[in-house]
């Protein structure tokens, strides 16, 4: 029985209503996602449902453009990138005329609801189509056109938007539909572009989509550790030629083989003047002289199949917009269904119209700093990450630490300056090493911490540890800490595989996949007397350990070992990173989504693999331990009729009626059907059984295969969330553990033994929150490996109701109409 607490939307009902779902405005991969999830979820809650092809231009012809859609009609469209249903820009939707006869083409076939995918130009003529409705229908029937008791019977419109567009222009979002399809294009191209670059010493300008949003251009740059890059929010200072002529050389000096610049189509300089990435590619050639190739992406990122990601945040769009038009009254303002971090978020629609309007007019303004706050925390905190990452920073640039400089110190940083504005010298790091090997080492710079700081993986390798990795060490050293990489985890830290790190020893390493590092999985409990020895010699004063569920236990282990070992009386942080995002404390680890992706292309070709033959059904098993977030997840990305997990018991009759369902499918148009199972979902009904189960049920309906996928779910490069997302988060790891150094560094030394100086960084719901070990011990089933309480779970009945099973829904999140700023004053504490 439910809980009296649970709001489940058996409750609501679509009987009697039709709802209308049009593409518009440009495409997006995961457009396709989102109309299977509305058309699914409104004919599960009994609702009509019509396809309005080629956007406002078939709802104003009418006719075969509006069509009466079945379950299966949206089948095997999951993975097809662009629209199927069309999208054309309609310039008579833009007349009353249009309207006019866009309003009698719905009220003729019943039709109240639209969903309306698309950007701010498209869900804007929504929201005035809704606001005329009523004088429409006055005019309509005056004109005798409808009948009144029509226009008395429709005479509410209700409208939801989902932003699909690829260049995340949209403020109230996180993300839109198409953004991270969008990266993976570019990543790739990025990636197989340093290959030869490599091979030749060049330098690649490329320029991505984004005439009035540079996001595509911020987080790819981000992603790939790009040299320089051109944004219309954030234009260069003025003599940004010199600085980037500049940056180029020294990084070729530094025997770099390669230098990317990134450059969004719509860049700007600080006089409002285009950069073009021509003007980039001449300016290089004619001051350095390097060899430079441009490379215009163009309609390469529109293409291709959708992400996991943009398949999993459309299915979760598309099914809570269904929601929002059953909830909404005629007091209802139109909305857009939003992501505000983990969480689906509803928002009014012309409030986000506004504020992204209001970019625009902030950058033609001239109003820069306004443009970035205004696109939202989650922009301001890559472009402030970028900046944190790209340009070393000059010993006299470094955060000056509390301890007082002696006036040696002084007079070299002064003479520095002085020599640096005379001779042009941009690295004042030699010069101060120059001094201390002439003067006795006496010479301290004013900024160093002198403190050093350890980083080291835990765990099995999960893709974006070398990314993390990377942005540890170059944040560590802009903080002024000497950073120490460790090799092959606690095992070689108790061995003394421990040396120091430099910014440049990290180059090139976000998009390589697996741990650079070496990892393993001991725990440190084997070796608590050596790993003491090792922080004692090299004078360690913090950790920060990334990696999976043994990096939390290890942390555990040490907290406990510190009423014996002082040395452990240091900050330490976990940044988590594991495929089977099995870590508590968090809605996500990295690598998570590097292995959906991996699970949903296998299984996207599994399924072509069959294209041609009999009705055909694939048994797969994924990785996870006892963690079935892979599977179910994988499951959502794939369109899975099933997924069987650990979380979630079943047995022989449960598997029975699956076996059932699915075989009446396949007696209609259904040509495939996917079956997931997570490796320790069930001891007795292993991969084995569940195949056979199938075979032998289905023998005359459908046939079997089976594939475990193994360990390819572990391989290959980072997904640009990966990479973005182990930038960010460690970036901000090593932030905190700056800040506890300095709270904790008493009498000459640094002492932490408080439960706060043991810390995960986790992303929870809308926020990253460092949290105590301590207090996520009680949150852990240690046996299985797993938390207590899962955020994923309450997606297993989208996954469910996708694939046309009955079952309950807990809605209790949704339908709570928040504000554009109420969403960014609760993201305050940490936005991704």
């Amino acid at each position: 029985m439910a809980q009296p607490d649970k709001k489940l939307f058996e409750n609501l009902s679509g009987k009697g209503k039709a709802i209308g779902v049009l593409t518009s405005g440009g495409d997006a991969q995961g457009m396709n996602a989102a109309v299977r999830a509305v058309v699914r979820m409104g004919i599960y809650v009994q609702a009509k449902v019509y396809f309005i092809y080629e956007g406002y231009q078939g709802m104003v012809d009418g006719g075969d453009n509006i069509e009466e859609v079945s379950w299966e009609s949206v089948s095997s469209i999951l993975q097809v990138g662009g629209t199927v249903i069309g999208s054309a820009r309609c310039k008579s939707f833009r007349n009353r005329e249009g309207r006019l006869q866009a309003a009698c083409n719905l009220v003729q076939r019943g039709i109240t609801n639209l969903c309306v995918i698309g950007g701010d130009g498209s869900l804007t003529g929504a929201n005035l189509f809704r606001e005329e409705w009523s004088g429409l229908l006055d005019e309509l029937v005056q004109t005798g056109k409808i009948e009144a008791e029509a226009a008395k019977e429709y005479a509410h419109l209700n409208i939801v938007g989902m932003v699909g567009s690829i260049d995340n222009d949209f403020c109230g979002t996180d993300m839109t539909i198409g953004t991270d399809s969008a990266l993976h294009r570019i990543m790739e191209v990025v990636d197989a572009i340093m290959t030869t670059a490599l091979s030749h010493q060049r330098t690649f300008v490329l320029e991505v989509m984004g005439r009035h949003c540079g996001y595509l251009a911020l987080v790819s740059a981000l992603a790939c550790g790009a040299d320089w890059m051109f944004i219309p929010e954030s234009p260069p200072e003025e003599g940004w030629e010199d600085l980037m002529c500049n940056k180029l050389s020294e990084n070729r000096a530094r025997k770099k083989r390669l230098n990317i610049i990134i450059v969004s189509e719509g860049a700007i300089d600080c006089h409002n003047k285009p950069i073009t990435s021509d003007l980039v590619k001449d300016l290089v050639v004619k001051r350095l002289g390097f060899d430079t190739r441009v490379t215009i992406l163009g309609h390469v990122q529109r293409g291709g199949t959708p992400s996991a990601f943009d398949r999993i945040l459309a299915s979760r769009m598309g099914v809570d917009c269904v929601l929002a038009l059953l909830e909404a009254t005629p007091e209802t303002p139109a909305c857009v269904v939003s992501l505000c971090g983990n969480q689906a978020v509803r928002l009014p629609l012309m409030e986000c119209v506004q504020m992204t309007q209001e970019v625009q007019k902030a950058m033609d303004e001239r109003r820069f700093e306004d443009a970035v706050r205004l696109r939202g925390r989650s922009f301001e905190n890559n472009l402030n990450t970028y900046k944190l990452l790209s340009h070393k920073k000059n010993i006299s640039e470094l955060p000056k630490d509390n301890a007082p400089c002696s006036i040696f110190s002084a007079i070299g940083h002064i003479v520095t300056v002085f020599l640096k504005v005379l001779l042009h010298i941009t690295d004042s790091y030699s010069f101060f090493h120059l001094i201390k090997e002439n003067c006795g080492n006496k010479a301290s710079p004013v900024s160093k911490s002198n403190f050093n700081v350890a980083v080291l993986n835990v765990g099995a390798p999960a893709a974006g540890m070398n990314a993390a990795v990377r942005s540890a060490v170059r944040v560590g050293i802009t903080e002024g800490h000497k950073m120490f990489a460790v090799n092959d985890g606690f095992e070689g830290f108790a061995k003394g595989q421990i040396k120091e790190i430099k910014w440049g020893g990290v180059g090139g390493w976000t998009g390589q996949g697996g741990s650079l590092l070496g990892t393993k999985r001991t725990l440190p409990a084997k070796y608590f007397d050596q790993i003491a020895e090792q922080i004692r010699t090299n004078k360690i004063h913090a950790l920060l350990v990334i990696g999976g569920f043994e990096a939390f236990e290890s942390m555990m282990q040490l907290v406990e070992a510190r009423g014996t070992y002082e040395e452990y009386c240091i900050p330490m942080c976990i940044v988590p990173a594991t495929i089977s995002n099995n870590v508590p404390g968090t809605d996500l680890s990295l690598g998570a989504d590097t292995a959906l992706n991996a699970i949903m292309e296998t299984c996207d070709r599994i399924k072509q693999s069959a294209s041609g033959t009999k009705r055909r059904v694939f048994i797969i098993e994924t990785m996870g331990g006892y963690c079935g977030y892979l599977a179910n997840m994988g499951g959502l990305a794939a369109g899975a009729d099933a997924a069987y997990i650990f979380e979630e018991s079943f047995d022989i009759r449960e598997l029975q009626a699956n076996v059932e369902h699915l075989t009446e499918k396949m007696k209609t148009s259904i040509q495939r059907g996917l079956i997931l199972r997570n490796e320790n979902s069930n001891e007795n009904y292993t991969t084995d059984f569940i195949y056979q189960l199938y075979s032998e049920e289905g023998r005359g309906v459908f046939d079997c295969r089976k594939n475990v996928l193994g360990h390819m779910q572990q391989g290959g490069a980072p997904s640009p969330f990966d990479r973005n997302f182990g930038t960010k988060i460690s970036a901000k790891a090593v932030q905190w553990i700056s800040k506890k150094l300095k709270e904790t560094y008493r009498n000459g030394r640094v002492f932490a033994n408080t439960d706060d100086s043991v810390c995960l960084l986790g992303m929870r719901r809308r926020n990253l929150l460092f949290q105590p070990v301590t207090q996520l011990k009680d949150e852990t089933d240690f046996k299985h490996r797993i938390p207590r309480e899962q955020w994923w779970l309450k997606m297993r009945p989208l996954m469910k109701i996708l694939a046309k099973y009955k079952t309950s829904y807990d809605i209790s999140d949704a339908g709570k109409l928040e504000h554009v700023n109420m969403c960014r004053r609760k993201d305050e504490t940490g936005a991704i």
